[in-house]
């Protein structure tokens, strides 16, 4: 290499001087110190690409609260009992960036996996169970977790009841009751009866149902909706009466929209959400207290449902409000409220889109400008329900999967929670 770098041409004759020797002597030394330090260069070389690329995938995997949501429903029990078409539902969700699955675990007074409570109870003669006999929840919750989507179940009736259901004719002293004496009221679930929310048997029954779906399965939370709620009409039971009397020296006002006699009994379900967030939290510090309920001033002025109070209190981890209506104006006005924005600066926020029903399909354009409305917001969403989401449609399947596809481009993780050491064994089982 020295000779060559000092050849004054091609010619094939060499010349050699002092100030070859020395260029020489220091090109010899040069490539001696080469020889070391061309590993060491190596070595950091290697340590800083390696020591990037872990960067790279630290900051790809920091997990963004960003709600991508969708309930699934007795509607979609046909998926949920089959393990093959839940592994297909899960694949599917993970590749269009979705991030949470909402199971339904408590609808129409019974469970959805075999529950030592119900039975205790007398409440549930039969187990809901998979196609091959399997637990339904825990096979849902174990593909989710496989393919990196959150499982939080969906408490979907709260303190609703059917009438003909083993809870309601098992337990009648349970339930409320209108200043007249009725005790039933019109939902989207139909004719149903509601439990009463300041009883302490009501309220140790459903804090065992919950701390018992917690403890013996590795979710990652547990969600209650506008269910989890008394309409205003209700609470003139003899047990409810003599404890409002008990505490004000007053009878409860013939008027259910009295505002003292509202602020009660809202006071009371807050009292009772915390001490069930208390509960949760024993069992599992890390789980994702979610509540899914309608508009503040609905919440509040038609069901008792002080939210708000929820927030104060900080026992709500994620916040996600239904707006279930086609008019664009009347959803952005509704997304838009202080109440949203107030939730936003605490935890993750969503919003509740409908994508359609069996009887009501929604059209792709109306559920992607709702999307784009909440995501311009710093809203995440969730979607009622999973079959509805490319089912029950105006347009084909695939058409509606790829415009699922550009409304969540790109991935948004959330973190996991710790599983406790109970969980693992029960799930195991």
């Amino acid at each position: 290499m020295a000779s060559k770098l000092h050849q004054p041409s091609r010619r094939s004759h060499m010349w050699v001087d002092k100030k070859s020797d020395k260029s020489q002597t220091w090109w010899r030394l040069r490539r001696r110190s080469l020889k070391f330090l061309l590993p060491l260069l190596f070595l950091i070389s290697f340590l800083t690409v390696s020591l990037s690329n872990n960067l790279n995938f630290a900051t790809a995997q920091v997990p963004r609260q960003e709600i991508r949501g969708v309930w699934m429903t007795n509607n979609d029990f046909n998926t949920l009992r089959d393990r093959a078409k839940v592994e297909n539902a899960v694949s599917q969700l993970r590749d269009l960036n979705f991030n949470t699955i909402y199971p339904v675990v408590w609808n129409s007074g019974y469970v959805m996996y075999p529950s030592a409570v119900a039975k205790r109870e007398g409440i549930q003669p039969f187990v809901l169970r998979g196609s091959d006999g399997h637990d339904i929840l825990a096979d849902l919750i174990n593909q989710a977790h496989r393919k990196g989507l959150l499982a939080i179940p969906w408490f979907e009736f709260g303190f609703m009841a059917p009438q003909m259901s083993e809870l309601a004719m098992n337990h009648p002293d349970w339930f409320t009751q209108k200043r007249d004496g009725s005790q039933t009221s019109i939902s989207a679930a139909g004719e149903v009866m509601w439990l009463n929310p300041f009883h302490p048997k009501v309220q140790e029954f459903i804090t065992n149902l919950v701390v018992e779906i917690v403890t013996q399965y590795d979710v990652d939370g547990i969600q209650f909706d506008d269910h989890m709620s008394l309409p205003r009409e209700f609470g003139y039971d003899k047990y409810t009466t003599a404890l409002y009397t008990q505490e004000t020296k007053k009878n409860p006002p013939s008027n259910p929209e009295d505002a003292a006699w509202m602020r009660w009994r809202a006071d009371k379900i807050t009292a009772f959400m915390v001490q069930l967030n208390q509960a949760v939290k024993a069992r599992k510090p890390g789980a994702i207290f979610s509540v899914s309920p309608n508009y503040y001033d609905f919440a509040y002025k038609f069901q008792l449902q002080d939210w708000l109070a929820w927030l104060d209190q900080n026992i709500v981890d994620e916040l996600i409000m239904q707006v279930y209506r086609p008019n664009l104006q009347s959803f952005v006005a509704k997304i838009s409220r202080p109440e949203i924005q107030l939730s936003q600066q605490k935890i993750p926020t969503g919003i509740g889109i409908m994508t359609g029903l069996r009887n009501n399909p929604v059209p792709i354009q109306q559920i992607n400008s709702q999307v784009r409305a909440a995501q311009e917001r710093g809203l995440g969403v969730a979607f009622f329900y999973y079959e509805s989401l490319w089912e029950y449609a105006p347009e084909p399947p695939d058409k509606r999967q790829a415009a699922f596809r550009t409304l969540f481009a790109n991935p948004a993780l959330r973190a996991r929670v710790e599983q406790p050491l109970e969980a693992t064994i029960n799930t195991q089982q």
